[in-house]
C-alpha cells in the first residue's frame, strides 16, 4: 500500500493542476493538429481570350509578388495601380482588371488564385473565384485541424466539391437537367481534379524581365490585320518577338545580364490598320462588293487593298499621320513612365510598313543643325542655319542682273522656292537662267541624292547623280521627291538610330515611282542606319544595294545562325559546289597535260633517258599549279564583297542581309513563298 501511495503521490507531483499559464490536454491536441495546416501561397493570374475561349495565364514571379505586396499592404486597393509585364500593362487592384498601356486592347480580369480545378477539354487548370477559394480554404483548414474529411461544398454555379483527403479532392458539374427547383446534384458525371496551391499544378511561371531598358524599337506592321499564318495581331507577334529577344539574352549574354552590364530591348507595336479602316471606307467598299466568293472578297478588301490605299493621296495622308502620331505618342508616354531611360530608339517595318517608314524618314528635317545630308548633295551648298541671301545666291549663279526683277515682284528666297518655270517665264527671265534658278533653289525641299527621271527621260535613259527637276508645273509632286505627291509628311520628335526593313518592297516601289538610282552620298536626314533584311524565298522582298551600285553585281550578306554557324544544308551545298569546282579544275588540268604530251615534238633517244625525271616531275607541278591558282581565285569574290562601296545610306556598311532558309524550305521554294513573307 505504501508503494501504491507513493506512486500516486509521484503522479500527482508530475501532473499538477492546470494553471492559467499552462495548456490543457485538448488544447495541446488542437495545437498539434493545427500545426499540420499551412496557409496556401497565392499567385496572381489574368484571363486572356484565345480562340474564343477563356484561358488563365499566370503573371511572372516578380509581378505576382508585387501584386501580393500591394494587396497585403493594408491600404485601400481602390485606385491602386501596379505596373506589370515590363510596364506594358497596368493592374487596377480595386477593379481586378488589367489594362494595356501603349495600345488599345480589351481589359481582362485579374484574380488572386489559390484553388484550381481541371478544365473541360484540356489539362489546364482553371482558378476558382477569390470568394469561393476563401470558402474552400476555410473548409480545408477545419478538415485538417479536426481531421474530419468527406467535406462537401456547393459552389455558386451549383457545382459540388468534395474534399475526401488532402490528396484527393474532386469537382462535379451539375446535371444538365437540374434547375433551382430540382434536387441538389451530387456525384454526377466524370469528376475533375481539384488542386490547392500553385505548386500542385503544372504551369510555367516565367521569370520577370530586366528592369533596365537599353533600347526601344517601334515595329510597324504591313497590310491587313493579321501578321502571320496563324492570323495573329501585331501585338501578339511583337510579344513573340520580345520573348525571342529575352531568350537570346539568357543564352548569349547570360553573364553580362547577371552582372547587370546590359538590360533588355523593349519592342512596342504601332497599329495603323484599325484607324484606317475606321474611317468608314469599309462601309463604302461593302456597298460595291459583289456577293459571290464572300470570304475571298472580304480578305481582299481587308488586306490587299491596303496597298492601293497607300497609293491614294487621301488615305496615304491618313496612314502616315497615324504611324507618325502613334510613334510620337508612344515615345512620349514611354519617357513619362520610364524617366531614367537614356537609350536609343530604332524603328522596324514589315512589308508595306517598311515603305511607310522609308517615306517618313526621307521627308524628315534635321532641326538640330546636322547638315550632313545637305552637304552630301552636289546641288545644295547652303546650311540650315547660315543661308545666303537672295542677292548672294544670284551672284553665285552669276545672275545678279535679275535682282531688280525679283525686287520689283517682291520675291524673296521663300517665294522663289515656290515659283514654277511658268512664273519665272512671266517675269521675263530667259530659259537658261530659269533652269539655273530652279535647279539651285528647288532641291532644298527634295530629298537629296535620289534620282528621278524627268518626263522626257522616263523611257529609259541613264540618270546622273544630281537630283532632277521637272519643267512642268506639277510642283507638289516633286516637292516631296520620293514620297506621295500631295502628302504632307509629319515629323518625328526623336531621331531613330537604325531603320530595319523586313521583307520590304521599298526597292520595287522606288523603281515604279521612276527612281532609278540612289546617290551613294545620300543618307536619311535623321537616321544613320538602314538594314534591309529578307528571306531568300520572300516574293515581296526586293534589294536596295543594286540601286546604289548598279554597275557591280554582288551577293547580299548572309545572316549567321544564332548558334554561330550556317545551317547544315547550306554548308553541304557549298561543300558540294566547291568539290565540283575542284574536280572540274583538276579534270581540265589533266586534259591540258594530256593534250600537250600528244602534241609535243619528238626528242632524240639519248635526251629521252636524261629527261625522264624532269618529264615526270613536270606534270605533277603543272597539275598542282592550276589547282593552286583556282583555290586562290575561288574565295576572291568573298574577299571583295566587304570592300564594295554601298554608299552612306547605312553609314558605309552593307544594307542587304538575307536569312538562312530552313532545310525543309529548300526542297520547294514555291510551297514556302507565302510563309517566308510572314516568318519575320
Amino acid at each position: 500500500m505504501s508503494s501504491v501511495g507513493s506512486h500516486q503521490e509521484q503522479l500527482s507531483q508530475s501532473d499538477p493542476s492546470p494553471s492559467p499559464n499552462s495548456c490543457s490536454s485538448f488544447e495541446l491536441i488542437d495545437m498539434d493538429a493545427a500545426s499540420l495546416y499551412e496557409p496556401v501561397s497565392p499567385h496572381w493570374f489574368y484571363c486572356k481570350i484565345i480562340d474564343s475561349k477563356e484561358t488563365w495565364i499566370p503573371f511572372n514571379s516578380e509581378d505576382s509578388q508585387q501584386l501580393e505586396e500591394a494587396y497585403g499592404s493594408g491600404k485601400d486597393c481602390n485606385g491602386r495601380v501596379v505596373p506589370t509585364d515590363g510596364g506594358r500593362y497596368d493592374v487596377h487592384l480595386g477593379e481586378r482588371m488589367r489594362y494595356a498601356v501603349y495600345w488599345d486592347e480589351l481589359a481582362t480580369e485579374v484574380r488572386r488564385c489559390t484553388w484550381f480545378y481541371k478544365g473541360d477539354k484540356d489539362n489546364k487548370y482553371v482558378p476558382y473565384t477569390e470568394s469561393f477559394s476563401q470558402v474552400l480554404e476555410e473548409t480545408y483548414m477545419l478538415a485538417v485541424t479536426l481531421d474530419e474529411w468527406k467535406k462537401k461544398l456547393e459552389s455558386p454555379n451549383r457545382e459540388i466539391i468534395i474534399l475526401h483527403n488532402p490528396k484527393l479532392m474532386v469537382h462535379y458539374q451539375p446535371a444538365p437537367g437540374a434547375d433551382e427547383w430540382g434536387p441538389t446534384p451530387t456525384e454526377q458525371g466524370r469528376p475533375r481534379t481539384v488542386k490547392r496551391g500553385l505548386e500542385n499544378i503544372s504551369v510555367d511561371i516565367h521569370c520577370g524581365e530586366p528592369l533596365q531598358i537599353d533600347h526601344l524599337v517601334f515595329i510597324v506592321h504591313g497590310i491587313g490585320p493579321a501578321c502571320d499564318l496563324r492570323f495573329r495581331s501585331i501585338v501578339q507577334c511583337v510579344n513573340d518577338f520580345r520573348s525571342v529577344s529575352l531568350s537570346l539574352l539568357q543564352t548569349h549574354f547570360k553573364k553580362a545580364q547577371e552582372n547587370q552590364q546590359i538590360g533588355r530591348v523593349e519592342f512596342l507595336p504601332v497599329n495603323w490598320h484599325s484607324p484606317l479602316h475606321s474611317t468608314g471606307v469599309d462601309v463604302d467598299l461593302q456597298r460595291i462588293t459583289l456577293p459571290s466568293i464572300n470570304r475571298l472578297r472580304h480578305f481582299t478588301n481587308d488586306t490587299i487593298l491596303d496597298v492601293f490605299f497607300y497609293n491614294s493621296p487621301t488615305y496615304c495622308q491618313t496612314i502616315v499621320d497615324t504611324v507618325a502620331s502613334e510613334m510620337n505618342r508612344i515615345y512620349t508616354l514611354f519617357l513619362h513612365r520610364n524617366p531614367d531611360f537614356k537609350g536609343g530608339v530604332s524603328i522596324a517595318g514589315h512589308s508595306l510598313g517598311s515603305l511607310i517608314l522609308f517615306d517618313i524618314l526621307t521627308n524628315q528635317k534635321d532641326s538640330l543643325g546636322d547638315n550632313d545630308t545637305e552637304k552630301a548633295s552636289l546641288n545644295i551648298d547652303m546650311a540650315q542655319g547660315d543661308t545666303p541671301t537672295l542677292e548672294e545666291a544670284l551672284k553665285k549663279l552669276q545672275l545678279s542682273e535679275f535682282c531688280s526683277v525679283f525686287e520689283k515682284e517682291q520675291v524673296d528666297k521663300a517665294a522663289l522656292a515656290l515659283c514654277t518655270d511658268t512664273d519665272l517665264q512671266e517675269m521675263g527671265i530667259p530659259l537658261g537662267p530659269r533652269k539655273k534658278i530652279l535647279n539651285y533653289f528647288r532641291p532644298t525641299k527634295t530629298p537629296t541624292g535620289i534620282n528621278r527621271p524627268s518626263p522626257q527621260s522616263a523611257s529609259g535613259t541613264s540618270m546622273s547623280n544630281a537630283p532632277k527637276t521637272s519643267e512642268s508645273g506639277n510642283d507638289g509632286f516633286l516637292d516631296v521627291g520620293i514620297g506621295q505627291g500631295s502628302v504632307k509628311y509629319p515629323r518625328l520628335i526623336y531621331k531613330p538610330e537604325i531603320f530595319f526593313a523586313f521583307g520590304s518592297p521599298i526597292g520595287m516601289f522606288l523603281t515604279v515611282r521612276g527612281l532609278r538610282r540612289i546617290d551613294p552620298n545620300y543618307r536619311f536626314p535623321t537616321c544613320n542606319g538602314f538594314f534591309n533584311i529578307y528571306h531568300p524565298f520572300d516574293p515581296v522582298a526586293y534589294r536596295i544595294e543594286p540601286m546604289v551600285v548598279p554597275e557591280v553585281e554582288f551577293e547580299p550578306m548572309l545572316i549567321p545562325h544564332h548558334k554561330g554557324r550556317k545551317r547544315m544544308h547550306l554548308e553541304l551545298r557549298e561543300g558540294l559546289s566547291r568539290m565540283s569546282m575542284d574536280l572540274r579544275n583538276n579534270l581540265l588540268g589533266s586534259l591540258k597535260m594530256a593534250w600537250k604530251s600528244f602534241t609535243r615534238a619528238p626528242y632524240p633517244a639519248l635526251q629521252a633517258a636524261e629527261t625522264v625525271g624532269d618529264a615526270e616531275a613536270e606534270p605533277e607541278s603543272r597539275a598542282e599549279k592550276p589547282s593552286d591558282v583556282n583555290t586562290e581565285e575561288t574565295p576572291v569574290p568573298v574577299n571583295e564583297v566587304p570592300s564594295i562601296n554601298v554608299g552612306m545610306l547605312n553609314g558605309g556598311q552593307r544594307i542587304d542581309y538575307v536569312l538562312q532558309e530552313k532545310p525543309i524550305e529548300s526542297f520547294n521554294e514555291y510551297l514556302f513563298a507565302l510563309q517566308s513573307h510572314l516568318c519575320y
